[in-house]
């Protein structure tokens, strides 16, 4: 069976690139794809292509075109997508953001850390926590 494929659904060029950085100093060997939106992403989902892999996504809450909640719910609410796990790794602290999500069906919610080495702790404790984590 392949590996599962992480998805780093984020617009900013520069936390993509210290997510995917990070993952690979906590040992993530796994093939990363990044997508800039939610509608690139959820296009890539429906393809073909995607049908073939096991997924994880890493999502953003804040993006142009469609925003992480509104991927989310598709994901939640469509039954061959549901099971992908979901992590939203966003900037939002608010309470009811968290609890907006956890209500739409994400598995894990990670507050992105402001400062750049808190951040990149962060991303290489997720690291960590991939490692043993089972996908369905």
């Amino acid at each position: 069976m392949e590996p599962v494929t992480i998805a780093i659904v984020e617009d900013d060029d520069g936390h993509a690139h210290l997510i995917q950085k990070n993952l690979r100093r906590g040992n993530i060997n796994n093939p990363i794809s990044r997508f800039a939106n939610g509608r690139i992403f959820l296009d890539y989902l429906y393809s073909e292509e995607s049908r073939k892999k096991q997924h994880l996504v890493l999502l953003d809450l804040n993006m142009p075109e469609l925003d992480g909640y509104e991927v989310l719910k598709r994901m939640k609410e469509d039954d061959r997508y549901r099971r992908i796990p979901v992590i939203v790794l966003t900037t939002t602290d608010d309470t009811r953001e968290i609890e907006r999500c956890y209500d739409a069906g994400c598995n894990v919610y990670i507050t992105k850390p402001v400062e750049y080495l808190k951040f990149s702790e962060a991303i290489r404790e997720l690291g960590l926590l991939l490692n043993v984590m089972a996908v369905p």
